[in-house]
C-alpha cells in the first residue's frame, strides 16, 4: 500500500523457498485461538505449517525457519503427548514427512542446513531436530532458555527434550544493548543474522516467551524502497482476520470479488460495505479493525497485541509478502520448495491471497444481509 513504510536497512538478498512441512492441522475450534470469533466461523479449516529455507547468497549457508511437526509424535516431550491425548488433538494432526525428508527428496542433505531457527517451542514448529546432524545448531528467541530449559527429563514439565540439544549448539538471540544490538526494524528489535542485511530475526513476543519472526530481502529494486521482502511470522497470528483490516490497510472496496463471495445459492455477495456493516454490528470499526482478537492460546496477550500491531505495518506494504505459519490461503497460490519464492511479487502471490480469508466470514455476512435486507 502506497505510503506505508518500515525502516528496513539496505542490504544483500537471500534465496528463499517456502516449504510445505506436510503437516495439516484440521478442524481446530476457532474459540481456542481467538476471542470474539465471527459467527459461523467455528473451526480453522485444515491448514498447513509453512517452513522457510533461507540461503545466504555470498556464503551459501542455509538455514531453516521452523520445522513443522515431526512425523513421529513419540519424539515429543511427554507434556505434549499428554496434552494431545487430553484434548483429543491427535486426530487433528496429519504429518506425511519430516522436513528433513522433504529436503532430501529434493536433493538437499540435512547436513547442508547450518541452523534451525525455532519461531517458538510449540509442537507444530519444533519438528524433530535429531533428523538433522549435530552440526546443525538450534536458534531461539530471547527468554527461551529461561522459560523452557533445562528440557525434559531434567524438567518433567518442559515442552522440549534435552535429547534435542545433545552435542548440539543451542543459541539464544540476545536483543539487549551490546556491540551488535540496538538494531530496530520499525518498532521491533532485530538481529542481522548473516551480517549483510539479507535476513533479519525479529523479536515478536507474546504468543510465547521468545517468539521470533523474520524478514528476508528477496529482490533489489531501483532504489532501497523498491526492494522486496518476505516476512516470516511464525505464530505472531493464526488467521488473516486477526491482523486485517488495519489502519495501514483498510478493508478494500473490491472485497466483493469472486473469491470472497458468499456460497451459492445466495443471490448477493458480501462486499466491502457488507463486511464493514458486519464489523459495526459486532462493535468493531467498520474498515480498519481486525475481525477477531487474540485468544487465550497466547501466553501474554498484551505483548501479542503489541507485536501484531507492529507487523500490521509490513503486512500493508506492497513490497512485503507476509507468510505466517498456518495461513491456509497460500495453498494453491504459492510455489513450494524446491521452487524459489523470490519472485513472489512478479507472480502476484500477495494479491492472490491477502484478502482470501474473508471467505471464512461470508456465512456471517450472508446472515447479516438476510436480517438487514438492502445493506449490500
Amino acid at each position: 500500500m502506497g505510503g506505508v513504510k518500515w525502516n528496513i536497512p539496505a542490504g544483500a538478498t537471500a534465496k528463499v523457498s517456502i516449504i510445505d512441512s506436510t503437516m495439516r492441522l484440521g478442524n481446530m475450534p476457532a474459540a481456542m485461538f481467538f476471542k470474539n470469533p465471527v459467527e459461523g466461523f467455528e473451526t480453522l479449516e485444515p491448514c498447513p505449517t509453512w517452513c522457510l529455507l533461507v540461503e545466504n547468497v555470498a556464503s551459501g549457508r542455509k538455514v531453516l525457519f521452523d520445522l513443522g511437526a515431526p512425523k513421529d509424535f513419540d519424539s515429543f516431550a511427554p507434556v505434549y503427548n499428554k496434552m494431545m491425548d487430553e484434548y483429543g488433538m491427535r486426530e487433528h494432526f496429519k504429518v506425511e514427512k519430516d522436513v528433513a525428508q522433504v529436503l532430501q527428496d529434493q536433493g538437499v542433505a540435512p547436513s547442508e542446513v547450518s541452523s534451525i531457527i525455532w519461531s517458538h517451542q510449540h509442537l507444530d514448529h519444533i519438528g524433530n531436530p535429531n533428523t538433522f546432524p549435530n552440526t546443525t545448531e538450534i536458534v531461539v528467541g530471547q527468554g527461551f532458555t529461561k522459560a523452557y530449559c533445562p528440557g525434559y527429563p531434567t524438567n518433567p514439565n518442559s515442552p522440549v527434550c534435552e535429547a534435542y540439544f545433545v552435542d548440539r549448539t543451542l543459541r539464544e538471540i540476545n536483543f539487549e544493548p551490546g556491540p551488535a544490538a540496538n538494531l530496530k526494524i520499525g518498532g521491533l528489535r532485530a538481529h542481522d543474522f548473516f551480517g549483510d542485511g539479507s535476513f533479519y530475526l525479529l523479536d515478536t513476543p507474546g504468543h510465547t516467551a521468545g517468539h521470533l519472526s523474520a524478514l528476508a530481502r528477496t529482490t533489489h529494486g531501483a532504489g532501497e524502497e523498491d526492494d522486496t521482502f518476505i516476512m516470516m511470522g511464525g505464530d505472531v497470528c493464526h488467521h488473516g482476520g486477526e491482523i486485517r483490516p488495519s489502519p495501514h490497510r483498510p478493508l478494500p472496496p473490491d472485497a466483493d470479488q469472486g473469491r470472497y463471495r458468499a456460497p451459492a445459492p445466495l443471490s448477493f455477495c458480501p462486499g466491502a460495505r457488507l463486511f464493514g456493516a458486519l464489523q459495526t454490528s459486532r462493535g468493531r470499526h467498520a474498515t480498519d479493525e481486525p475481525f477477531v482478537d487474540v485468544g487465550d492460546i497466547d501466553e501474554d496477550r498484551a505483548a501479542s497485541l503489541a507485536s501484531m500491531r507492529e507487523v500490521q505495518i509490513p503486512d500493508a506494504m506492497d513490497n512485503v509478502f507476509f507468510v505466517f505459519a498456518h495461513d491456509a490461503t497460500l495453498l494453491g497460490v504459492v510455489d513450494v520448495f524446491p521452487a524459489p519464492a523470490n519472485d513472489w511479487k512478479a507472480k502476484g502471490w500477495a494479491e492472490g491471497s491477502h484478502w482470501s480469508f474473508l471467505k471464512d466470514f461470508a456465512p456471517a455476512a450472508a446472515k447479516f444481509a438476510d436480517k438487514n435486507e438492502g445493506a449490500s
